[in-house]
């Protein structure tokens, strides 16, 4: 069950590669073969329920030799939640019609390459996995050939590449400094390394990830490619691929690094806030719906930041909470840009109100645990200030979105296609189910954080 997930779409991609993803069945195909794959995540999910994790050596290679595989409640919530978002956007694409022939066996690569470090329990087979997602994740920024596109592309490549290499380097400096590139090994031998090195390496894994994320200020790369992408490619590159830099700041700060996090708290708590107040800011000033939304994404992010800077079980479950709630909106607002109709209207206050923490929404048990790790802090004032300044100018971008695109009848142009808008209405669905019924949500976080060093209550 291990290698499941990885074979199912490895092999379905190898497949859909050779023939033209324009034809409307080789679409719905890939369609099929990730709804598998997540099924396949869903059965190993319930398999780890309960217990520590379950890990393996895939193809009978002894330890050490083979890729070593471990689902454990962390990386299985970040592999399940990235699956869905790939299937919902690949979904979006095949009902308003494929450009590229390549387009279904990539996003099915880049299922791969994610399902696989979010799995992996060793450092280096995390990087080619990494890099797999990211060689996928550059082919479809291009997707479409626009010239604003391709631009974007071209920075999101070089300054991704930059990031790639600072982890490499990093990987190559734990390999050095432990002698194993198993990642609970790591952990536990970090606490002998020279305080100098381990700062330095952490740093490093910090810059790497920050970058992946659109960290400020990392960011200046994401808005110009989440501007010029189409809506399943945005939603597919904020909702799944910036994943990677959320779950590598749990694993490795939390995980792996915890002494380093704690050290440098306050730093990740001063770029945390940094993010929050700029990229709310640089929201409010914005009029076009993609732009907004881009520079919500680096604002968004920093709450994640944030909780992982106060730490704990309460800060770790925030910074999961958050990542999920933060992906699933993402998710849902992107996949709602060009869409006209009440029902996408009413789709995207959903999502608003998510962003902004209002109930009966699942972002608002994402600001909720934010508060409390707020409370929990050194600082407790300024935390919950902060928190609550970012939600309240949250509410007034989106609301501005909302009031241009969906409320002046005059912008509202033709009903778009009822299936395309069943998709965005779903997706609303979930996310006021999980604020309706919460309580699956809250116990995968938890789960997720005991995971990590300090993670228990």
């Amino acid at each position: 069950m291990l290698a499941a997930p990885l074979a199912i779409t490895w092999m379905a991609a190898t497949l859909l590669v050779l023939v033209d993803g324009r034809r409307r069945w080789v679409a719905w195909a890939g369609v099929t073969a990730l709804l598998v794959h997540l099924a396949s995540l869903l059965v190993l999910a319930y398999d780890v329920h309960g217990g520590t994790g379950v890990e393996g050596v895939t193809g009978g290679w002894p330890q050490g030799v083979g890729i070593r595989l471990r689902a454990d409640a962390l990386g299985l919530v970040f592999a399940v939640l990235s699956s869905g978002v790939l299937t919902a956007a690949l979904v979006h694409e095949a009902l308003r019609g494929v450009r590229s022939r390549a387009f279904p066996a990539l996003v099915l690569f880049l299922a791969t390459g994610l399902t696989g470090l979010f799995l992996t329990a060793d450092v280096f087979n995390f990087f080619v996995f990494f890099e797999l997602s990211m060689i996928a994740a550059y082919v479809l920024s291009v997707y479409g050939e626009e010239r604003k596109q391709i631009g974007g592309a071209l920075i999101f490549a070089v300054v991704n590449l930059l990031g790639s290499f600072l982890f490499l380097i990093a990987v190559g400096a734990m390999y050095h400094v432990t002698g194993t590139l198993d990642m609970r090994a790591i952990a536990a031998r970090f606490d002998t390394v020279e305080p100098a090195s381990a700062i330095m390496i952490a740093v490093t894994v910090f810059v790497a990830f920050g970058v992946k994320l659109g960290l400020f200020p990392f960011h200046f790369w994401l808005p110009p490619l989440y501007t010029g992408a189409r809506p399943a490619v945005a939603a597919i590159l904020a909702g799944a691929l910036a994943n990677i830099g959320s779950y590598g700041l749990i694993r490795f700060g939390a995980g792996i690094l915890p002494n380093e996090l704690e050290f440098g708290a306050l730093v990740v708590l001063l770029l945390g806030a940094a993010s929050i107040v700029y990229g709310s800011m640089q929201a409010l000033s914005r009029a076009a719906v993609g732009e907004v939304l881009a520079y919500s994404a680096i604002g968004q992010a920093g709450y994640i930041l944030v909780a992982l800077a106060v730490g704990g079980p309460v800060g770790y479950a925030a910074a999961v909470l958050y990542s999920v709630v933060n992906s699933l909106n993402k998710v849902l607002l992107f996949l709602a840009i060009g869409l006209r109709g009440w029902l996408v209207g009413a789709a995207f206050v959903v999502g608003a109100f998510s962003v902004a923490g209002v109930p009966p929404t699942a972002g608002f048990f994402a600001k909720v645990a934010m508060f409390q790790t707020g409370v929990a802090s050194t600082h407790p004032i300024l935390l919950v200030a902060l928190i609550f300044v970012g939600s309240a100018l949250s509410f007034v971008y989106m609301f501005q979105i909302y009031q241009h695109e969906y409320w002046r009848t005059e912008q509202a142009g033709p009903v778009s296609a009822p299936v395309r808008r069943a998709l965005v209405a779903g997706l609303a669905v979930v996310v006021v189910g999980l604020g309706v019924w919460p309580e699956p949500l809250l116990e995968l976080s938890r789960r997720a954080a005991e995971v990590l060093p300090g993670g228990r209550g």
